[in-house]
């Protein structure tokens, strides 16, 4: 993979802004962590470089002082929304990185339910979390938010919501995902603040959009792609260009929220201590950028991967028309198509040349093409990790690294004695099957083979019907970049 950013100096700098920030308030810090903290993949995607986890590495750096809120949206409980990067449901989502959290050494305060609703589903999650010894707090939807600013700083808005109570004096406020009111929980939180007597702060540790790029630099873009669902727009922050006259680039939610916390500050202190969103972030990736042609790159192959898996939800009813259409727009507007995928051509030229069979191709990072497609033993995804492990390992493309002596007797077991209508063997049991053969002295090819599985990283590919869950989840372990079209395997209603 080539690498476009330097993480070490993204650190650097983002460390020492942070600590700026955290001394210019006095007693305490509300910290909003837009986009996710251990493992934004999506960050590393578009910024080849950019480590998953590089926002809790700066955080280690605080621990003793810093304590961790997680906010997750009543309507995002209802919906049952997906982290579809890793397959989990929001609450799910909430556990996990309460876990993850713990184990880093840091502390967890609370759960705060935002936009809270009485329904069965939501009361039962808070239920949950009670049961766990996880205190949780709810926030309230407010009339005419974020735009009727004397109602919302009143006790009928922010005075509504239940005042979360911390301990330490840095709050990173975060969330399962985009749209969970990380940033009304703050502002809700100054407001209470203030009433006893403390003098608190707000900021925002942001990577998307990146504010000292252009409004239509492909890394901005892929993030527009990548927040569709949520019809996030980025654009010129119009209060930083009047304060300051510089052009910055932030997205229309902090724009539209932004005279709620500056009335917000100026009735705590007299004054705000920011003139407009881009002042209230820190946001360092721009200036650790170290070759923009591999973002750009990196970014545009990010969008059309968001383009089909746009496509794939709004088939599964998850996603809308409209963000399909946003994401098309985006790609007109930077003069890219999914024949820029070279796997996508390739896969659906697979199934043309094999009779309509369900087909996969990857691409290698020498650019060769691997393909696959269904046969009466192996699914599409299983046969391309083979022939992939195969052409990595610099075997020949026709040995056989798990004959049929070996396949037969586990697709009979599972018709006959499990009960499954699918003879094929998918991806999870194929590599179960080639990591037993890996031990056999008489097979050392399947040894040179699965030895492989960790270049298998970072590489593209596509296949001509939706995955089913357990080939789509190797592939997420195995790291690769898969996309999809958006047909269900032989044509069926239910995707499973």
């Amino acid at each position: 993979m080539k690498i476009g950013f330097d993480n070490d100096k993204y650190l650097k700098l983002q460390s020492e802004n942070i600590l700026k920030r955290v001394n210019k308030f006095g007693d305490k810090l509300y910290i909003e962590f837009g986009g996710k903290l251990f493992d934004d993949y999506h960050a590393s995607r578009v910024l080849p470089g950019f480590l998953p986890d590089s926002k809790l590495r700066m955080l280690l750096t605080l621990k003793e002082k810093v304590e961790i809120v997680i906010a997750i949206n009543a309507k995002d409980i209802q919906k049952n929304k997906m982290r579809g990067d890793i397959g989990i449901n929001y609450q799910s989502e909430v556990l996990r990185l309460i876990d993850a959290f713990r184990e880093s050494g840091l502390f967890v305060g609370s759960v705060c339910i935002t936009q809270y609703q009485n329904a069965p589903v939501v009361d039962q999650f808070r239920e949950q979390l009670k049961n766990l010894g996880i205190k949780s707090y709810l926030h309230y939807e407010i009339k005419g938010y974020p735009h009727d600013v004397d109602y919302i700083i009143s006790e009928d808005g922010f005075g509504k919501n239940e005042y979360i109570e911390t301990t330490h004096p840095i709050v990173v406020v975060t969330a399962p995902g985009p749209g969970s009111g990380k940033m009304a929980t703050c502002l809700s939180q100054l407001y209470h603040e203030n009433k006893r007597g403390i003098k608190a702060g707000y900021a925002k540790y942001e990577t998307f959009p990146i504010w000292n790029l252009a409004l239509k630099d492909p890394v901005n873009v892929a993030y527009e792609a990548a927040t569709a669902d949520l019809q996030d727009i980025n654009m010129i922050d119009p209060y930083h260009l009047d304060a300051h006259g510089v052009t910055t680039i932030n997205y229309n939610r902090d724009i539209e929220i932004f005279p709620v916390v500056k009335a917000i500050f100026e009735k705590i202190y007299g004054s705000s201590p920011y003139e407009s969103p881009t002042d209230m972030g820190v946001n360092m990736a721009g200036y650790a950028i170290s070759d923009h042609t591999v973002t750009d790159k990196a970014s545009c192959d990010e969008i059309i991967r968001r383009y089909y898996d746009a496509k794939v939800q709004f088939r599964l009813g998850r996603f809308s028309e409209e963000a399909v259409n946003k994401i098309e727009i985006l790609m007109k507007q930077l003069n890219i198509s999914t024949n820029d995928r070279p796997c996508v051509k390739a896969a659906l030229h697979k199934k043309e040349i094999t009779d309509g069979n369900e087909a996969m191709a990857l691409e290698l990072e020498d650019g060769r093409i691997i393909d696959a497609k269904t046969s009466d033993l192996l699914t599409a995804p299983a046969a391309l990790i083979l022939n992939t492990l195969k052409a990595l390992a610099g075997l020949d493309d026709k040995a056989l690294l798990l004959p049929r002596s070996v396949i037969e007797p586990v697709s009979k077991m599972k018709t006959k004695d499990l009960g499954n209508h699918n003879p094929r063997l998918h991806a999870d049991e194929i590599l179960i099957a080639l990591a037993i053969s890996a031990n056999s002295k008489t097979n050392e090819q399947a040894k040179l083979a699965i030895a492989q599985l960790p270049n298998m990283a970072h590489l593209q590919a596509h296949s001509t019907v939706i995955l089913p869950l357990q080939d789509a989840d190797v592939f997420k372990k195995l790291k690769v970049d898969v996309t999809t079209e958006d047909t269900s395997r032989q044509h069926r209603l239910y995707v499973k």
